[in-house]
């Protein structure tokens, strides 16, 4: 924890920037002037730190750039892009004895990437869970909202 400590505080001194945020009803994003390196690092800090396993790195930028030629698409759509996946037994096991149905919200996903129109930000943004079913399931899905948040948030120095 402490190296996460020290290391967020050398990154904001690096970057003097704070992070901007964009809400909707199914997704929030952060944006943060820094590199996209530095912020992968924090995020994967932030994740394990906690003690959470990423159980995947998805790179979706550099599968979108070696399959577009395939189907004809020259358009970049990232820079650089990867989705962290990962679960946490504790938040799991409540959400789904809640409603075994809300399995479809694990694994949960972080994305960490940056546009080609703006090279020098890197957004961080989640698919918000929607908050549905008993008293107990919705209080289990929030948490799980709680956790991705406060994730980002420690990544970018919040």
């Amino acid at each position: 924890m402490q190296r996460i400590v020290v290391l967020a505080v050398l990154f904001l001194a690096s970057t003097g920037v704070g992070a901007s945020v964009q809400v909707t009803d199914y997704m929030k994003s952060y944006s943060t002037k820094a590199s996209f390196e530095e912020v992968r690092e924090f995020l994967s800090l932030a994740v394990t730190g906690r003690g959470i396993k990423i159980n995947t790195v998805a790179h979706i930028g550099d599968m979108l750039e070696r399959t577009g030629p395939d189907i004809g698409r020259t358009k970049q759509v990232f820079i650089k892009a990867e989705a962290f996946e990962f679960c946490t037994s504790v938040l799991s096991r409540d959400m789904m004895e809640a409603s075994p149905h809300n399995i479809v919200f694990c694994p949960y996903v972080i994305a960490v990437y940056v546009l080609p129109d703006e090279p020098d930000t890197v957004y961080l943004s989640y698919r918000r869970p929607q908050i549905v079913g008993s008293d107990a399931s919705r209080a289990a899905l929030g948490k799980v909202e709680t956790l991705l948040d406060d994730i980002i948030r420690e990544a970018i120095g919040e």
